[in-house]
Order: structure tokens, then sequence, then C-alpha cells
């Protein structure tokens, strides 16, 4: 019983001691301003390093909050700390990014209330008589899908499809779901708009869409292929002989072929938009705010759709790093950085794939940005970033909102994704994959 009480004191001393330094940090100007620059440093630091490592954790022991609430707490504590001012801190925040995954989240809310997904991917799906041709099915559909759109929606939708699906087989649907998560974490390195990182790293670099794509499209092409054939193998017993035809489950959501219509010839403008060298924010929040002048859904229920604690976490994370950069980050230190070498390809991607795998990719692309910004080509260095953050997914059950969300979503129906289960075909799929990513990048 006492062991169970460590975690939970730990934190609360944590908590205390960071919440100290930063009341110390605050008073310092009025008690002793020539100290005031060197507690606010400490200040900077240890609020950086808490909530870094409680975001790692996914919560904080003996506490009921999120990532989101953590974010915002280490937010709001680098402004009240006096580490950041509050103007510095709202400049911080990267709009374009924040309003890139708004207008994606309504896009895609509208695909998703109108029956689109259910539609599209039974028809692909029910010309799939054989198992393996349904395991090629649902990695096409997911990696396809999870290009164009943000992956996680993609799992939270194709999830319980494929489920009911295999269900309704009688087979086991441990192979397809593991498809639907690591085909949604491939398929979404494809694209500036395909996962959250990306949009991010789409709008710190400044790279047109179509160049992203050219870069990184064909090392997703192969990496699909890649993992239907790991699969395939690992699972062959599971997906033997066929069996007998079965009727698609019951859609979710109503069809509603207009709202479809809608919402489908929106995505192809936006999507169109995209590759013309419209901004991508631009693009996809004229789009999302058009779909909501409709008399046909409430705007409301597409509200509900939108993931605002993920809204949150990123303006959170946005404010702390510049804290801790605006603190911390001096020549000296950029300098020894640059000692690492992280120009070079075979050194930036697996630094970026260990630190995606500690901390989680989007806090990892935000910890590298003023060190690969500073480098003589920071675009190319940028799609090293962008491929390795997202295929370093794959590595673990823990790697990556999409697998999480399919691991939930299987749970809730009874049937359970192991840890080894995931990880005897994720990590060579992940080892394999940046190795191929970073032998294409560095050509």
């Amino acid at each position: 019983m006492r062991t169970s009480y460590l975690p939970r004191l730990l934190s609360l001393s944590a908590i205390l001691a960071v919440a100290l330094l930063s009341l110390a940090a605050r008073l310092a100007p009025v008690i002793d301003p020539t100290a005031a620059p060197a507690w606010q440093r400490a200040a900077a630091g240890g609020i950086f390093l808490a909530s870094y490592t409680a975001l790692a954790l996914g919560r904080i022991p003996g506490l009921a909050i999120d990532r989101a609430g953590i974010a915002l707490v280490g937010a709001a504590m680098m402004v009240g700390s006096g580490a950041m001012a509050l103007p510095d801190a709202y400049r911080a925040i990267d709009l374009n990014t924040i309003t890139l995954l708004l207008g994606m989240m309504i896009v895609v809310a509208h695909l998703r209330l109108s029956g689109f997904f259910t539609l599209a991917t039974g028809v692909v799906l029910r010309r799939a008589g054989h198992p393996l041709v349904l395991l090629g099915a649902i990695v096409a559909v997911s990696g396809v899908f999870s290009a164009f759109l943000v992956n996680d929606a993609i799992c939270l939708v194709l999830a319980p499809l494929v489920l009911d699906l295999a269900i309704a087989m009688g087979r086991k649907p441990l192979p397809f779901l593991l498809a639907v998560a690591m085909a949604s974490n491939i398929g979404s390195v494809a694209t500036i708009t395909g996962n959250p990182q990306n949009m991010m790293i789409g709008s710190f670099s400044a790279i047109p869409y179509a160049r992203f794509a050219a870069a990184l499209a064909p090392v997703a092409l192969a990496l699909l292929v890649l993992g239907f054939a790991l699969i395939g193998v690992v699972h062959r017993r599971d997906l033997g002989r066929a069996g007998p035809e079965i009727a698609m489950p019951a859609a979710r959501f109503p069809l509603n072929h207009a709202l479809m219509g809608r919402a489908v010839a929106a995505t192809l403008v936006m999507v169109a938009l995209f590759f013309a060298g419209i901004v991508p924010a631009e693009a996809a929040i004229v789009m999302g705010a058009l779909l909501l002048l409709t008399r046909r859904l409430k705007a409301a229920r597409i509200y509900a759709e939108i993931d605002w604690s993920l809204l949150l976490m990123f303006a959170g994370l946005f404010i702390i790093v510049a804290g801790a950069e605006h603190q911390w980050l001096s020549p000296p230190v950029i300098a020894a950085v640059a000692r690492l070498h992280l120009e070079n390809v075979a050194v930036l991607t697996p630094v970026t794939a260990v630190l995606s795998n500690i901390v989680s990719n989007v806090p990892a692309v935000l910890v590298l940005k003023p060190f690969i910004t500073a480098l003589a080509d920071p675009q190319r260095a940028w799609l090293v970033v962008a491929m390795a953050s997202t295929l370093a997914g794959n590595f673990t059950i823990l790697g990556s909102v999409a697998n999480l969300i399919v691991v939930e979503k299987a749970a809730a129906r009874g049937v359970r994704i192991g840890f080894w289960a995931y990880f005897r075909i994720g990590a060579p799929l992940s080892l394999a994959s940046l190795a191929i990513g970073a032998l294409w990048l560095a050509r």
C-alpha cells in the first residue's frame, strides 16, 4: 500500500518545488533585481522539464489532468513566473498550425457525419473476399485517407468499422486493427496535412505542399507495402482461406447524400488548393467555414467532433517551448548542439525517432525547432524530422495517438491489443521504415 502512494508523493513534491521556484522568480525583481534573470532562467528550466516529463507520462500521478491540461498549466506558469511576458506568449502560438488543424477537423467532421467514410470504406472492403485481400484493402484505405486527412480522425472512423467487419467474418480482429494503426501512421507521412506534427513542420518550414508530397509520398507508398507484408507474414495463420460472404455492418451514421456531396467537393477543392500553392491553413479554414453554411446539419454537431483539447495542448506547448527557448537558448547552447551534426540525415533520423518515443512526436518537433532553423539547409532537415517523428510512431503501441485510438476502440468492444502483439510487428517495421526513409532523403 505504501508504494502506491510514492508516485503521488513524488509528483506532488515536484509540483510544489516548481511552484515555489516560479513564485521566487516572480518576486525576485522586487526583492533583488540583479538576481531576477537567474531565478527566471531556473524557473523556465524547471517548468519545461516538469511539463515535458508529465507530457511523456500522459498524466500526473494523483491528479485527474490530461496532456492538454498539463500544457495549459505549464504555459500559465511560464507567464506567471515572469520567464515570459504575456504578449510574448501570445506571439509564440503558431496560428497557422492551429488554423490548419481546426479547418481540417471541420472538413473531416462533415465527411464523417455525412457517412462518407463508411460508404467509401464499405465499397472497397465489400470486394475483398479473401482475408489477405481484405488486409491489403484496409492498409490502402487507412494509408490513403491518412495521407490527406488527419490520421487520428481516420483511426477514429476506421477502427470500429474494421472491428465490426472482422467479427462479422468470424476472423481475429488483431491483424486488421494493426493494419489500421500502422498504415495510418505510414500514410500520414506523405503530406503536410497527414498528421499534427507535419502541419507544424509545414508552417515552420514554408515547404510547398507539392514539394513535401513529392519528397515523402514515395516513402509512404513503399512502406505501406512493407507493412502489409510484415502483418501478413506474422499473422499468416489468421489470414488463411476465405470465409463465407458476409454483409457489411450497418453504418454508424445515416447516409446524408446531399451533405456528403458538399463535403467531398469541398475536400477535393481543398486538396487542389494545397497543390496549387495556397497556404494550407488558409485553404483548410476557408473550406471548413463554407461547409458550416448549411441547414442540413446543426453547427453544434460539428463543434462536438472537433478535438478542442488538442488545439489547447498545441497552444500550451508553443508557449512552454518558447519560454524555455527565450531563457536558455544561447549561442553556446546552439554551438554545442551543432557539434552533433544534425544536418547529417544519419544523425538527425535517430535523434528525432528517440526523442519522439520519449516525449511524443509533437513536443519533439517543438524541441528540435530552434536547432533545425539554424542549419544550412533547414527545409531538408524538416523533411527528415517529419519522416522520423511520424514513422517512429509505429515502434510501440504508445508511439502515436493513432495507435492509442485503435487500442481504446478495440478495448471498448472487448478486444485487447497487447504491447507484445503490437511490438513484434511495429518495432521491426519502424526500424526498417526509418532506415528506408533516411536512405531516400539522403540520396
